[in-house]
């Protein structure tokens, strides 16, 4: 398989359709909640929290069986239903129209694979096998939650309105290229939570 191309995609108002919402189709929807996109879900077993989210307004759901036209308009597609001819049906009418399309825990009918992710605020690392050791990626996450700490939300927030005052300042290129390298150091890093944690004392 030919190496993947690594990507964060902003999902605001474009169209996402989930066939399945039972256990997994559930935290796959749960998944694109919080990314502006217009969530549609059809399934025939739907779970409670699934349920709610339809009668909040945060989905639209339709409880019945999956329909090629379903895919009409499609930015991409989540499959997670129980049955493996209808995944693989999905898949294949996905392929055809060219939406991109994930079926759960099938790697060959994959245009795209969920990473494990590290969440700090705007800060995400993602570790991805390419559907190959799950396991080893979640092992990777957890190694990696322990490295960067929440204390990084904060300070990615405070980088991000020190980074906009920094370009738009008069200082020359190279200046700003320089303070911004320095100001992502581990070395301030560790400043700015031994700052934080004397504010607190005080």
């Amino acid at each position: 398989m030919a190496r993947l191309f690594p990507m964060f995609v902003k999902l605001d108002n474009r169209p996402v359709l989930v066939v399945g919402a039972g256990k997994i189709g559930e935290q796959k929807i749960r998944g694109f909640l919080a990314t502006g996109a217009r969530m549609r879900v059809v399934a025939v077993r739907v779970s409670p929290a699934v349920r709610e989210w339809a009668e909040a307004g945060q989905i639209r759901l339709e409880e019945r069986a999956f329909s090629v036209t379903d895919l009409e308009g499609m930015f991409l597609v989540v499959v997670a239903t129980a049955s493996r001819a209808v995944n693989e049906s999905v898949f294949r009418e996905a392929q055809r129209r060219g939406v991109l399309c994930n079926v759960v825990d099938v790697p060959e009918q994959c245009d795209f694979f969920y990473p494990a992710v590290v969440q700090r605020g705007d800060l995400q690392i993602a570790v991805s096998t390419a559907g190959q050791s799950p396991s080893l990626a979640q092992k990777l996450r957890q190694q990696l939650e322990r490295q960067f700490g929440p204390g990084y939300e904060e300070w990615v927030a405070r980088l991000g309105g020190t980074r906009r005052e920094v370009l738009a300042s008069s200082l020359d290129p190279e200046r700003k290229r320089w303070l911004l390298l320095s100001l992502a150091s581990r070395e301030a890093f560790e400043a700015e939570l031994l700052l934080a944690t004397k504010e607190k004392a005080s």
